[in-house]
């Protein structure tokens, strides 16, 4: 008999974490950004059922198409947001995706390498240039938009410069290793369970992690987590070591996708989705918040909205720089104004008392 009331003791409490979960405002936004997806799909169903003899937005190649280009989005959004959110920035996200593509192509057909030694030697670069960009940002005090733009400039100088400017391609060959973004387990493509992978690695270091804790805390207050005695330093190369890791994990996956890698356009403007992706998941651009969840939401999002463009014929699909740049000022926007109304609350109450 005592198993009952127990038992319904523990339901309770879950019931109330999660009533206060989404009393959070970082819940909230993901819940709102999460019916505005719901209603893109929804008003894209009815518009593909009324419009189009066969399904167009329904169609299996759409959907999966949609499944993969939403990982890939998500794999370097993540990256990109545990960036902003310790105050930082990375604008040289594209510029890695597309240099780590192109040397991922030349290792293996030029230079022949086994795939694990290329995969080995594109993750390293991806490390390593994220790395020489915390140390820039930690050590020497460097502003890091202004690291970063010169990290974008020197990512596809070299990718440029070390690849000729002609494209690079894997051919008829490598049939197997394309299965890891052309393939899928159990109907679902292969990408998504990459992401899965990462977006849960993420969570468990951002939520369930001390360090995660203190990297919230360095985005909220870098003074205060110094003083702390939390390492700022170390975290922040952390943060865009991650960053370059998980963009070559998108170069390659990019590269085996596309089957060509031109260095002067691959990864072209991936580091305004990324951060579009971010900021419309709830990121804070002042740093600070950002859930995982709500990053995944957010690149969803962006990529539903680019279908939804290039399905409609009257509408050029070169629209989306434009929506991605109204993303991030309309973000930034809202949070400069949620801002001002949480200090003046604040203000409020404290003359009151």
């Amino acid at each position: 008999m005592a198993d009952g009331p127990k038992a319904e003791g523990k339901l309770a409490a879950i019931l109330a974490r999660l009533r206060d979960s989404f009393k959070h405002p970082q819940a909230r936004k993901i819940l709102g950004l999460s019916a505005l997806l719901i209603a893109i799909i929804v008003v894209m169903t009815i518009v593909d059922i009324v419009c189009h003899d066969r399904p167009k937005f329904r169609s299996t190649t759409n959907i999966t198409n949609q499944m993969r280009a939403i990982s890939l989005l998500g794999i370097f959004a993540i990256g990109e947001a545990l960036v902003i959110i310790s105050a930082g920035i990375d604008l040289s996200v594209g510029s890695v995706i597309g240099l780590t593509g192109m040397l991922f192509a030349m290792f293996l057909t030029e230079f022949a390498m086994p795939v694990w030694m290329a995969l080995v030697l594109v993750a390293a670069v991806g490390v390593a240039f994220g790395l020489a960009q915390g140390v820039l940002v930690a050590k020497l005090k460097l502003q890091p938009f202004v690291v970063t733009l010169c990290g974008m400039l020197l990512g596809r100088g070299l990718a440029r410069i070390i690849g000729q400017d002609e494209s690079w391609g894997f051919g008829s060959g490598f049939e197997g290793l394309k299965f890891i973004v052309e393939g899928k387990i159990l109907w679902i493509p292969v990408p998504v369970y990459i992401l899965a992978v990462v977006a849960a690695l993420s969570w468990l270091f951002l939520s369930r992690m001390v360090w995660g804790r203190h990297l919230l805390a360095l985005g909220r207050n870098e003074e205060a987590a110094r003083y702390s005695g939390i390492s700022v330093d170390r975290l922040k190369i952390a943060a865009y070591t991650i960053a370059g890791f998980l963009a070559a994990v998108a170069g390659i996956l990019f590269a085996l996708y596309s089957g060509t890698v031109q260095p002067s356009s691959a990864g072209m403007s991936q580091e305004l989705k990324a951060i579009a992706a971010a900021v419309l998941g709830g990121v804070s651009l002042r740093g600070g918040e950002g859930r995982i969840a709500g990053v995944l939401v957010g690149a969803a999002t962006l990529m539903m909205i680019q279908n939804a463009i290039s399905m409609t014929p009257r509408i050029p699909d070169y629209t989306m720089d434009f929506i991605a740049g109204a993303v991030i000022l309309v973000a930034v926007a809202a949070d400069e104004i949620v801002r001002r109304r949480r200090a003046a609350s604040r203000a409020a109450r404290g003359q009151s008392s």
